[in-house]
């Protein structure tokens, strides 16, 4: 079972989503919170897996309580919710290590595949949504970290188009190369530069002008 946390100031929004999730056979929501703070003790002691945030909300907004989460051991995978599409917190909240992002009024369906998503340790905002967020909101670029150094050329070449948005598959055709190639040279990439998943990759790259 998916262990799934609640996190808004809108109590009939947390019932709705309650509903949907407790439909699913494979999802359980194993605790409720109003605001950041309140969130914090609901996590420590429910321990889920995917936590629904909010990003506005009064007391500690989601921003804060998402910081808060992720510097703990073992945190779970969190997903900002807003109703903004090209939102700035949100940009910050994935650079915090938020797993991505979802509009709150996303279809029903799109909701349940990305807590399944999530959980199953992917990102559930694609790269090339991410460039458009990170395009706007993308502040001083901080100097490239040594680990760079250590791709190889091979390994850049993919990294600068997976930066761009491009998926698996783009990045095959373009490169004459297999889906399962590329999927392994990414994989590399991720482990060499310490990034969890795509999305972290595209944050790195706008981050440090690689983009």
């Amino acid at each position: 079972m998916i262990r799934v946390v609640l996190v808004d100031d809108q109590a009939l929004f947390r019932a709705g989503i309650r509903m949907l999730v407790a439909s699913q056979p494979d999802m359980e929501v194993v605790g409720e919170a109003g605001d950041g703070r309140e969130a914090l003790g609901v996590v420590a002691g429910a321990r889920p897996d995917v936590v629904l945030m909010d990003i506005r909300m009064p007391v500690m907004d989601g921003l804060a309580a998402t910081a808060e989460l992720l510097k703990q051991p073992n945190p779970p995978r969190v997903v900002m919710l807003t109703t903004f599409d090209l939102d700035e917190a949100a940009a910050r909240a994935i650079q915090q290590g938020a797993s991505g992002f979802l509009l709150k009024d996303a279809d029903p369906e799109f909701l349940l595949a990305a807590i399944r998503t999530v959980d199953s340790g992917s990102s559930v905002i694609a790269a090339s949504a991410t460039r458009e967020l990170f395009a706007h909101f993308t502040a001083e670029t901080k100097p490239v970290p040594p680990t760079y150094a250590g791709l190889t050329d091979r390994e850049r070449e993919i990294f600068a188009l997976a930066a761009r948005g491009l998926s698996n598959s783009e990045i095959a055709s373009r490169e004459f190369l297999s889906e399962a190639t590329v999927k392994t040279h990414i994989s590399r990439i991720l482990s060499k530069l310490g990034l969890r998943d795509r999305v972290q990759l595209v944050v790195f790259a706008f981050e440090h002008g690689l983009a």
